[in-house]
């Protein structure tokens, strides 16, 4: 059996996983609304292949990624355990199948039985191949019996192939069909920034912007276009400017340009008197709005906010209008900076929003996001360790050094009963040092179930719970004590169990302690209970307290590891009514960002520092039940986040 295959396809011969370009990863493919949806579905099919969308079919002309996203795939899902994933074009697969059946090894039916992930390239060449496609056919049935992903990618849609079998066509639309359009020109410049990084080079200011808006057709083309100009700067050793951009990428050229001297000098004339004349008649105001515009489109920044007002008579406040549009461009660069220096793992949503002023606020929450995503856990002090803890159990000491080390443990969450607090942090602490001293490059995360609960209103009020959310859950030793507090949380709760769960899908360790066993801590979620218990559930009762629980950061103690025992302040939050004020009305300060604790005019707070002094070292104040109030200054924030 012959399948015919045009000439062109023969040089199209995908090798093994290490002939692959790395650097075309999912991390560099650089995402743009023209994109999102292909880029979100082959993650999705890398990730959970099988599951979800199958088969999945990509289409786009060339030049625009399609390669990218395929060998993308690969590499995700090369690197999960096990996963055996295979690359090829038509031709190669076509030739896999006729090689199977003249060889009588295979009917072409169990040819790639053994795959999770099959990659086909360059289908819009069934064209005119009926057997072929009927080959396809039947390996379509073949993964999806065995519950393996196909992705194919086309340079037209399926409908578009002249034909193509109905019963093909209808698989295809079984499962989903995206395409890759032009990218836009944030998107644009947005690769073109990433590709200069990549090389290790960097643009004079403009020059991204000004490639972005030249009409290259495909971002092959765009990739080419920077690449001239990166070839000049390494080999001239010079940056190249703005004002080259257009002449370098052939909008003018040499032979184009005019010749003649005195035309030329004439023209200069004109332009100048004309210049002259125009700044002379122009008013003031104008002037200071088109040169406000032209600064910020040399930047690459979006102007759309001021030139409005060139169509209209003289704005009153026009210079407080310039100066506050200025501010907030100055502010998209500050922020673009520590973008940069914090590591910024979003790329994809700071795109557009730091070249727009007028989402100034969108880049502040962006900000705001990266900032918790990546603040660092506190390290616990210097202090004991397990093999210092002589006295305690010894099964107790050994479950807790698997725990904690470097083979990966038989089981999680060992769960500590300890009827006396001191004990239980005790070995804690010594659990988390032993691990720190082993495996120091490990995220480790340390803190009471009140300080979890603490942490978690504090990220609602700052509206940053999803990056609050990412930064927990990947932690890879949790270290929990007081857990009987979750029976006096509901929304924490429910956060605590998600953490849980997370942590478990990436084989993360789980340590906590407890005063009493899971089946006595009541108001909990069964599922919580059943997960707890289905871990290691040991009991310490014996053992001399050592080292207290204290991390590096005394502040980070307080608020963001929830150590309140150390001020005897447990109750703060939706603790044991002891006492206090009759009618006065509080929130923790953890609930909102320290710069707000304090000053905001929405909030009246109770935290550490309206405490009375005698009562933060010796006595047991805290605020009842019916008085601790949460003030939320925008409600449907607050709603958004109970409904997600």
């Amino acid at each position: 059996m012959n399948f015919a295959v045009p000439y062109s396809l023969r040089e199209i011969n995908p090798g093994p996983m290490s002939d692959f370009d790395p650097k075309l990863t999912f991390e560099s493919f650089v995402v743009g609304p023209a994109n999102r949806l292909a880029s979100a579905a082959a993650r999705r099919a890398a990730e959970s292949p099988g599951t979800s969308y199958n088969p999945l079919f990509v289409y786009s002309a060339s030049g625009l990624g399609k390669t990218h996203i395929l060998t993308a795939i690969a590499h995700q899902a090369d690197r999960g355990a096990g996963r055996r994933v295979e690359y090829l074009a038509l031709e190669k697969y076509l030739d896999r199948l006729e090689t199977a059946l003249e060889g009588g090894t295979h009917d072409g039916r169990t040819l790639f039985e053994d795959l999770d992930i099959l990659l086909l390239d360059d289908v819009q060449f069934l064209t005119g191949q009926p057997e072929a496609q009927e080959m396809l056919l039947r390996t379509l049935d073949e993964l999806s019996a065995s519950g393996s992903q196909m992705v194919l990618a086309s340079d037209r849609p399926p409908a578009d192939i002249n034909g193509l079998d109905a019963r093909l066509l209808s698989r295809f639309s079984g499962g989903l069909i995206v395409d890759i359009g032009v990218p836009e020109y944030e998107t644009r410049v947005a690769i073109i920034h990433k590709k200069a990084k990549e090389r290790g080079q960097s643009l004079e200011a403009g020059v991204a912007e000004a490639l972005a808006r030249h009409p290259f057709r495909n971002v092959r083309e765009l990739g080419g276009g920077l690449n001239k100009v990166l070839a000049i700067q390494e080999l001239e050793d010079r940056r190249v400017q703005v004002d080259e951009i257009s002449l370098l990428m052939g909008s003018v050229t040499a032979a184009d340009a005019p010749t003649d001297e005195e035309f030329d000098s004439f023209l200069d004339d004109l332009v100048t008197s004309l210049a002259e004349v125009v700044e002379e008649k122009e008013a003031p105001w104008r002037r200071a709005f088109h040169e406000a515009i032209d600064a910020a489109e040399r930047e690459g920044f979006s102007t759309l906010r001021l030139e409005p007002y060139l169509k209209e008579d003289e704005p009153e406040g026009w210079e407080e209008i310039i100066e506050r549009f200025r501010s907030d461009v100055k502010r998209l660069r500050q922020i673009d900076e520590e973008l940069e220096e914090l590591g910024n793992p979003w790329p994809e949503a700071a795109a557009g929003v730091l070249k727009d002023p007028d989402r100034l606020q969108e880049a502040e929450s962006l900000l705001a996001s990266v900032r918790e995503r990546q603040r660092p856990f506190p390290n616990l002090t210097e202090g004991q360790k397990l093999t210092d803890l002589q006295d305690y159990p010894g099964i107790v000491l050994k479950a807790a050094a698997q725990l904690v080390g470097t083979e990966r443990p038989e089981y999680s969450p060992l769960f500590v009963v300890a009827p006396y607090e001191d004990l239980g942090k005790t070995l804690l602490g010594a659990a988390g040092r032993t691990f720190q001293a082993t495996q120091p490059t490990s995220r480790m995360a340390v803190t009471s179930l009140q300080g979890f609960a603490d942490d978690f209103i504090r990220a609602l009020g700052e509206g940053v719970a999803g990056a609050w959310r990412e930064r927990w859950w990947t932690v890879d030793l949790l270290l929990v004590h007081g857990l009987e507090a979750l029976s006096e949380t509901e929304r924490a709760q429910d956060e605590f169990f998600h953490l849980f769960e997370a942590l478990k899908r990436r084989g993360a360790r789980i340590l906590l302690v407890a005063d009493r066993p899971p089946s006595e801590i009541g108001s909990i979620d069964d599922r919580l209970r059943s997960r707890f218990e289905g871990g290691l559930v040991l009991e310490l009762t014996s053992g001399t307290p050592g080292t207290d629980l204290i991390l590096e950061d005394e502040a980070l103690t307080l608020e963001g590891s929830g150590l309140l025992s150390e001020l005897e302040l447990d109750g703060v939050l939706g603790g044991e009514a002891s006492g206090g004020p009759e009618e006065e009305e509080g929130v923790s300060s953890a609930s909102q960002p320290p710069s707000e604790a304090a000053s905001s005019p929405h909030h009246e707070s109770v935290g550490v520092d309206s405490v009375p002094a005698d009562a933060r070292r010796g006595g047991s104040w805290s605020p009842s039940r019916e008085n601790a109030v949460i003030h939320w200054p925008r409600l449907p924030d607050f709603l958004i986040e109970e409904l997600d």
